[in-house]
């Protein structure tokens, strides 16, 4: 099979029909970020939900602790629900040092910090089944059911809304372990800011504002960029999407550094991008740039099943979300 998440053919043939779902939790789907499971039986509140989500980082990375903890709390996040904790599990191989251990929990207790969170327990393990670091983080939360199921309401005729930019997360992970190499073409000032995008993976601040400000649903751009992203959210809603390719905003170092490797930005893992649908776009954008968080509406979602980029005079249809192009590089 390829590298990277399997597609989602074998996820609905040899996953989801063998998925046992009992009666009080909620069956996982495409595009979903979290499981969700609803204590019906809580005696204080028959609406509880906990939800939690897991995140690996399969790719060679410098700060993989950081990144692990990132997509996990993220993917809370586009539930309008905090993570209250994380689990970390870091299995090594049997060459590694022990300061790989020490980098892996220094990276994802700091990053624990910026989403006001702490890692409550986990795992560590070294192992010959191994040949580099392989760390999962597994965020957990709870909201009210009946908000919850407020927040997951996508639906056709709305809009399609982008915060930041694309490429964020691989960008930093590229120039992080490949700064040297990316040297020998470009500054070195320009490789510095691509390791800074690190700085702003959090979609924290946009999920709080979207979410009051009536956004239908929000899905956080991950694995396999914003074209897996927006499939999965057409799929999710059971729809079909039109969206402008030149609207959707991407840094120039992530242009620069994706001619490097010869990689597709719209495929690049994007972590610190946050995808929102909203019956009126226009006002959701403003309520996001008062507070300071760039904002772009990138298209909508449509009637039927065709889910169409448009770039200038040339129309193409999005395919099934791809293997993440990180994988080319850092596989």
């Amino acid at each position: 099979m390829r590298i990277g998440k399997v597609t989602e053919n074998v996820l609905k043939r040899s996953v989801f029909k063998l998925h046992k779902v009992k009666k009080d939790q909620e069956s996982a789907a495409v595009g979903t970020d979290c499981a969700v499971f609803i204590n019906k039986n809580s005696q204080k509140d028959e609406n509880a939900a906990i939800l939690s989500s897991i995140s690996p980082v399969t790719v060679k990375a410098l700060h993989a602790g950081r990144y692990a903890v990132t997509g996990a709390a993220n993917n809370l996040l586009c539930q309008n629900v905090r993570p209250d904790m994380i689990n970390l599990q870091i299995l090594v191989p049997e060459d590694a040092e022990e300061t790989v251990i020490k980098q892996i929990m220094k990276d994802a207790a700091e990053q624990c910090t910026v989403y006001d969170t702490y890692i409550a327990g986990g795992h560590t393990e070294v192992t010959t089944a191994l040949t580099r670091p392989l760390v999962t983080a597994v965020a957990t939360g709870h909201a009210d059911h009946v908000a919850l199921f407020a927040c997951n309401q996508a639906a056709a005729g709305q809009d399609l809304i982008l915060t930041k930019w694309i490429g964020l997360e691989g960008t930093a992970m590229l120039a992080e372990e490949k700064a040297r190499e990316i040297c020998n073409r470009y500054p070195a000032h320009m490789v510095e800011e691509a390791v800074r995008f690190g700085n702003y993976l959090s979609i924290a601040s946009e999920a709080a504002v979207a979410a009051k400000s009536g956004a239908s649903a929000m899905h956080d751009v991950s694995g396999g960029g914003i074209f897996a992203a927006l499939w999965e959210m057409a799929e999710g809603a059971g729809t079909g999407l039109e969206v402008d390719l030149k609207k959707i905003p991407v840094k120039q170092e992530t242009i620069e550094i994706c001619e490097f490797f010869e990689i597709n930005p719209y495929q690049l893992i994007s972590g610190g991008a946050l995808l929102i649908a909203a019956a009126d776009g226009k006002e959701m954008v403003r309520r996001l740039q008062e507070e300071g968080i760039p904002a772009v509406m990138i298209g909508r979602l449509t009637d039927g099943n065709d889910r169409i980029i448009h770039n200038e005079e040339e129309n193409r249809y999005l395919e099934m979300p791809q293997a993440d192009e990180i994988h080319k590089v850092l596989g």
